[in-house]
């Protein structure tokens, strides 16, 4: 069998599949296509297939519209006749990386705003927020000097523009600043390079999928050859340099081979190399019996960055091995999942990068599952596992309807999604400051191998209410993280003593604020699924100013745009304005395709 598509109307099919998007509401995205694709395909795109017969991985570098041309009009509708209209765009949308026409329509030469030529800056002078935790330590705190935006200021915010992203379902892309430029990625693909000031548009690079991670701006090496970069990676696992000043690749580097491999976290780049997290989405396979489950394993690499040469890689597990049949026939793999979902943390005086792991899938689960990770820089060796959870497998596919490969003691899913952040104490000691889904702060002793200092429990239903998923903000005194239950707390990092809690979203609401916090002198930033963005004062958490993002805007590239949930990333704050993508939705929520920017009048 054969995918192709055929010259009938590929056009009407984008329009179809735009009139049902309309229709999808909150549904909409490409986080659960993989089950469809398992559930109808697998048997015969599996990783020995017949001939002629594409594997996961080739099909996953074909199209979304070759891939559901194929199963709509092509060679392959018999074979997903049992598939729902839905099921069909998810499934097309999964394995090719992005929504369904949004290709053609991204693209910056197409847009009306193109900026004026001018050279680009040097990104270590002005203001910046480069990456996702704005320095190597991840701390998401932006001094003084870099924020540019005193705390009297704040009540004064208001919307400078707003840029739409094109064929967009999914405003997931964290925005980085630096040499007075905003980058940021969309799921359509297109990475963009956008005046801070203005949102007008100097270049676009289309990655092969979905790019979700924020943007690491920085050179390529040391020497006179070296060039300024953009870093990413995408939903497909290819990690990118791109040219900052005029969008052209520099090199691409598919880090990991596995079909549900994906990069969901920023690189993080530090002398000469581009350390890269690496997770999936395989765990969505575990209801659908002919999937030979599960063989995926967490990573991080490092690549060099003027080449994208792998330097070395670090699993976090063993290599999955063959365990038993199930009654069907299908073999099963383990041990496998502890992905790793969050940027990795530099500690230049130890020579040591620091991530955290999420659960296992199939059991039973190793010691480095729901763990903090210390790996050597320069060598890739562990040094140290710190095991927040033990004997957490859990499947995402595990519901109502189960399979054999569904651990038989299923876990909580209490894994580390977000990034360590690293700070010194006024004695000149060093924390490690973990937050965990289980609602727990913990603050590790990196000199000791890991050793928990202090634990502060923010959860407030039996160790449940209060998931802390996407991480903090740390500036001199405390550590603010915002909480399922829709509010953020404010710990002491010295005691772990709480401070302070505000409650953001209405009683008896579902709205939550596990997207992450940004930082500065003063003041807290934080958004929540309910749209709003809110800043705080670190001194007791009052209520300095808010934003509701879920709504219509105008925007520069004069695209007819709406924001949504802020389910995920947190602003940047630099050159006193703050960027914020809306409308990402996690397990549920508002859809939106929007960058807005705010500056003070």
């Amino acid at each position: 069998m054969r995918f192709s598509i055929k010259r009938s109307s590929l056009a009407a099919l984008i329009a179809a599949v735009g009139a049902l998007a309309q229709g999808q509401g909150a549904r909409l995205g490409t986080e659960f296509g993989i089950s469809a694709f398992e559930r109808e395909c697998i048997k015969c795109h599996n990783n020995t297939p017949a001939q002629n017969v594409p594997t996961p991985r080739a099909i996953r570098e074909m199209s979304p519209e070759r891939i559901y041309a194929a199963i709509t009009t092509g060679d392959m509708q018999t074979q997903a006749a049992n598939l729902s209209g839905e099921q069909k765009q998810r499934l097309a949308e999964y394995m090719g990386g992005r929504p369904l026409g949004s290709g053609a329509l991204g693209d910056a030469s197409l847009m009306p705003n193109h900026c004026p030529a001018q050279p680009l800056g040097d990104p270590t002078k002005g203001p910046a927020w480069n990456g996702w935790g704005v320095d190597a330590h991840n701390t998401r705190f932006q001094d003084a000097a870099g924020a540019g935006l005193a705390l009297a200021q704040i009540p004064n915010l208001k919307l400078k523009w707003s840029f739409g992203f094109p064929g967009g379902v999914s405003a997931f892309g964290q925005p980085s600043v630096a040499a007075g430029r905003v980058f940021v990625g969309a799921d359509t693909g297109f990475v963009y390079s956008l005046d801070m000031h203005t949102g007008c548009v100097y270049w676009s690079y289309q990655a092969k999928a979905a790019v979700r991670n924020a943007i690491t701006v920085g050179r390529t090496g040391t020497g006179a050859a070296a060039k300024l970069a953009v870093f990413f990676g995408d939903m497909q696992a290819n990690a990118y340099a791109v040219d900052a000043a005029s969008g052209a690749l520099l090199w691409t580097k598919r880090v990991e081979d596995h079909f549900a491999a994906r990069i969901t976290a920023a690189p993080t780049l530090y002398e000469g190399r581009l350390y890269v997290p690496v997770s999936t989405s395989e765990g969505f396979s575990a209801s659908t019996p002919d999937y030979p489950c599960c063989t995926f394993r967490g990573s991080v690499a490092a690549l060099n960055a003027a080449t994208g040469d792998q330097v070395w890689k670090t699993y976090t597990i063993a290599e999955p091995k063959p365990t038993k049949k199930n009654s069907i026939g299908t073999q099963l793999y383990g041990p496998s999942g502890v992905a790793v979902w969050n940027s990795p943390t530099i500690d230049a005086k130890r020579r040591a990068v620091y991530f955290g792991t999420g659960d296992a899938a199939t059991e039973p689960a190793p010691d480095t599952s729901d763990s903090i990770l210390a790996v050597d820089l320069d060598t890739g060796k562990v040094r140290w596992v710190f095991q927040a959870e033990p004997n957490d497998a859990t499947l995402g596919g595990c519901g109502a309807k189960k399979s054999e490969a569904c651990p038989e003691h299923p876990g909580p899913d209490w894994d580390f999604g977000a990034s360590p952040i690293l700070k010194t104490l006024a004695n000149g000691h060093d924390l490690l400051l973990a937050p965990n889904k289980s609602g727990i702060v913990f603050a590790l002793d990196p000199d000791r191998k890991g050793a928990v200092v202090w634990k502060t429990n923010l959860a407030d239903r039996q160790g449940r209410g209060t998931s802390l998923v996407w991480g903090g903000s740390a500036d001199q005194r405390n550590v603010y993280i915002g909480l399922m239950s829709g509010a953020i707390s404010a710990i002491q990092f010295a005691t772990g003593e709480k401070v302070w809690t505000t409650k953001l979203a209405q009683p008896g609401a579902r709205e939550s604020n596990v997207a992450a916090s940004s930082a500065i002198p003063g003041a807290v930033f934080i958004g929540g699924t309910d749209g709003k963005l809110h800043a705080l004062a670190t001194s007791d958490g009052h209520e300095l100013w808010s934003f509701d993002t879920a709504r219509d805007f105008t925007t520069v590239n004069k695209l007819a745009a709406h924001g949504g949930s802020i389910g995920s990333i947190g602003p940047a704050i630099a050159g006193g304005m703050v960027f914020i993508g809306s409308g990402y939705v996690v397990t549920s929520g508002m859809p939106g395709n929007v960058l807005l920017a705010f500056g003070v009048e």
